[in-house]
């Protein structure tokens, strides 16, 4: 499970550290793909076939679905991070998250995500008093 928000650094190359509690569920391969609020979605290789397969659960006759399918997968690339734990960002998904040298990456539980720091200051900003107001509707059985 993904968890905690931490600030790396992106190099000039679009590389960064992925934090370290995160490296050995990722060693083996992940997945980067375009996010919902403009930010990048981190999937270890085995979570993202887990979304895939539920994406095929669609129908087909779905424009809405086949709209999501295509943006959701035209985006992805598959990354192996380095021996040093750094993984490139491509510069297609660098410019839909507006992503430059100062990022956050928070943990969502099934995946992490890549945010550019004052889009992430800014939407948490926001969010955390609806947060502090959200009521039993929002994820139900939960509390």
């Amino acid at each position: 499970m993904f968890l905690g928000t931490y600030t790396p650094r992106m190099d000039d190359k679009g590389r960064l550290i992925l934090p370290a509690k995160y490296r050995e569920e990722l060693a083996d391969g992940l997945v980067l793909t375009r996010g919902q609020e403009r930010c990048i979605y981190v999937f270890s290789a085995e979570e993202f076939q887990n979304v895939h397969r539920q994406m095929r659960q669609a129908p087909l006759t779905s424009r809405q679905a086949r709209d999501y399918i295509r943006v959701f997968l035209s985006g992805a690339s598959d990354e192996v991070p380095d021996k040093q734990g750094r993984v490139t960002i491509p510069p297609g998904l660098r410019d839909y998250g507006g992503l430059d040298r100062e990022v956050t990456v928070i943990g969502a539980g099934d995946r992490a995500e890549i945010w550019d720091t004052a889009a992430w200051n800014a939407y948490l900003e926001e969010k955390e008093s609806e947060f502090s107001a959200t009521d039993e509707e929002a994820i139900p059985g939960l509390f």
